[in-house]
């Protein structure tokens, strides 16, 4: 979803800290299944940093996540991590940096990870419920959000989540249309892009 991406990753950047050479922190390590679009996404991001000015690094390594280290950076985006990343020890220092007004963008499986740190599942939104098989559908757009250039609506094909334990303090931005595919287990608002504020820092999906 290009016009999403680009929206997401200016909003919270744009948002959070020093305004000259931000610094993003791509999070993509699995302890289940593996998206194969995973180092395909790093790239798409590192892209995206030298085209609009902002600094990325990825890394698989959850020794990262500790308290100096994370102060170098202004957003941490989880690509596509599956089940527990964190250790205890990481998991508070992760809470601290948001706490403390850092920015957090999950993308695809961010969703299908830390099932058992409730804090985690508020900040990412909703938790991964299921997946039909990859197929086309319709994409609606419920608010503008850092760009005039998404369309109303749109198609394209992709892996479409199912979600359980959806927070009722998200800002939605996108929704699926359950009409258009088969599989759809969330109804007539069926969230896909969302964003809210969260215990001091700032959250998107």
């Amino acid at each position: 979803m290009k016009y999403l991406s680009i929206a997401l990753l200016f909003c919270v950047v744009l948002s959070c800290g020093e305004k000259h050479h931000p610094k993003v922190l791509v999070f993509s390590k699995t302890a289940g299944y593996r998206h194969e679009s995973i180092e395909a996404g790093k790239m798409a991001l590192i892209d995206l940093g030298k085209k609009h000015g902002f600094e990325v690094d990825t890394t698989e390594d959850a020794g990262f996540f500790n308290e100096e280290n994370l102060k170098r950076y202004q957003v941490v985006i989880f690509l596509s991590t599956t089940m527990d990343v964190l250790d205890v020890v990481q998991q508070n220092d992760f809470k601290r940096f948001i706490q403390a007004g850092g920015g957090f963008v999950g993308i695809h499986a961010a969703a299908d990870t830390e099932y058992e740190w409730p804090w985690y599942g508020k900040l990412v939104g909703a938790y991964f419920k299921s997946h039909p098989k990859t197929q086309e559908a319709s994409i609606r757009k419920v608010k503008d959000f850092g760009t005039n250039t998404t369309p109303e609506t749109w198609t394209r094909t992709d892996e479409w989540y199912n979600y359980k334990n959806i927070s009722d303090d998200i800002n939605v931005i996108l929704n699926l249309d359950e009409t258009s595919y088969e599989g759809g287990e969330n109804g007539s608002s069926h969230p896909i892009a969302w964003y809210h504020d969260y215990d001091g820092g700032r959250a998107f999906y």
